[in-house]
């Protein structure tokens, strides 16, 4: 394949700032059409390449496609992915993926049966630091997960209280976060889906765990939506966890994201905001992973690359695969209904 034909579906404030401009600056990729609302999609168009701009998803899937990329409010992820495997398309799908469990398991069979590329943008999943954790842990470094901690927390206070002004000058877009998509319930706003759908991702990807039941609590402080979040989660392979995530860091702070891992033979730390892993086992043997300022900041560079990559068949390492994102979902959809039900032990599959 020399080039991939690509359509996307969705053209606001993170696919203009972030998808589009990485696709137009690729020569393997030819932006077929745009698919949203508003009066703008035609400068939208023409700013990236797109051949054309519609309104419709079906006259989108109608055009001879390869791929799409899917950057639409999050309840529509899983009709337009399932739309587009159905057609044997590769998919590039926002996170989170799907809002509910039994979404998220009908897109990883219709990806099965299509045998095409899944990808959910996850970008801490592809940082090199990331990567040298996830190799420690495939080498045996700490032996059986007994114990694992995933915690985070954002500025993002404004974009789940209907103000994004803050992301808006953080992410440099001429289109605002939509607060209909973020604070809103119907549209699965919140932290846990917004948020914790990326630091439970890292979490599944670097161990391989899948959560089995959670005991969850969730309170919105009086925003729309969830801004704090709490669960302690029994994995399938018995091991115990704790989750947590807070939306209210000071604007400009740093991204926090610490995962520490507790195993039969040692224990592993990763921390995003102070930029350090380190491994460390009860046979003596200490290793600190060397990390580069700045790699802790969050980007999504390589995921969009690795979408066209994975297609062309340039690499075949999918970081952040259907099944990964499908075991994400599935824990923050029982956490959200663990706490409706006054935190009782939820289970997750």
């Amino acid at each position: 394949m020399s080039r991939v034909r690509l359509g996307a579906l969705g053209a606001g404030w993170w696919a203009t700032s972030n998808h589009f401009p990485l696709f137009a600056a690729r020569e393997d990729v030819e932006l077929v059409g745009v698919c949203g609302k508003g009066e703008g999609l035609g400068a939208i168009r023409d700013r990236f390449g797109f051949a054309f701009a519609t309104d419709s998803s079906d006259e989108l899937f109608a055009a001879d496609l390869d791929a799409v990329v899917i950057s639409t409010p999050h309840d529509l992820h899983h009709p337009l992915a399932a739309q587009a495997l159905d057609r044997g398309l590769h998919v590039l799908c926002e996170k989170p993926m799907t809002l509910h469990a039994d979404q998220a398991w009908d897109l990883v069979a219709r990806t099965e049966r299509a045998g095409t590329t899944f990808l959910v943008p996850y970008g801490w999943n592809y940082k090199p630091f990331t990567v040298s954790a996830k190799r420690l842990l495939d080498g045996g470094g700490i032996g059986e997960i007994q114990y694992a901690l995933c915690h985070m927390a954002s500025p993002t206070r404004g974009l789940f209280g209907s103000d994004p002004t803050h992301m808006l000058e953080r992410w440099n877009s001429d289109t605002a976060p939509d607060p209909a998509t973020w604070s809103s319930p119907d549209h699965g706003g919140g932290y846990a889906h917004g948020q914790v759908t990326h630091s439970s991702a890292l979490l599944f990807w670097l161990t391989g765990l899948r959560a089995a039941s959670v005991a969850g609590r969730v309170m919105h402080a009086g925003a729309p939506v969830d801004l704090f979040d709490a669960g302690v989660i029994r994995f399938d392979n018995g091991a115990l966890g704790s989750l947590s995530g807070a939306a209210t860091l000071a604007d400009g702070d740093k991204y926090q994201i610490d995962i520490r891992l507790f195993g039969t033979e040692g224990v592993l730390m990763l921390d995003v905001e102070r930029e350090r892993v380190t491994l460390s086992r009860y046979d003596g043997t200490r290793e600190t992973i060397a990390i580069a300022p700045d790699e802790g900041e969050y980007e999504c560079l390589v995921p969009p690359a690795r979408f066209i990559e994975l297609i062309t068949g340039a690499s075949t390492e999918n970081n952040s695969d259907v099944t990964i994102a499908a075991r994400s979902v599935e824990l923050v959809d029982a956490l959200l209904r663990s706490s409706a039900a006054d935190g009782v032990d939820t289970p997750v599959h």
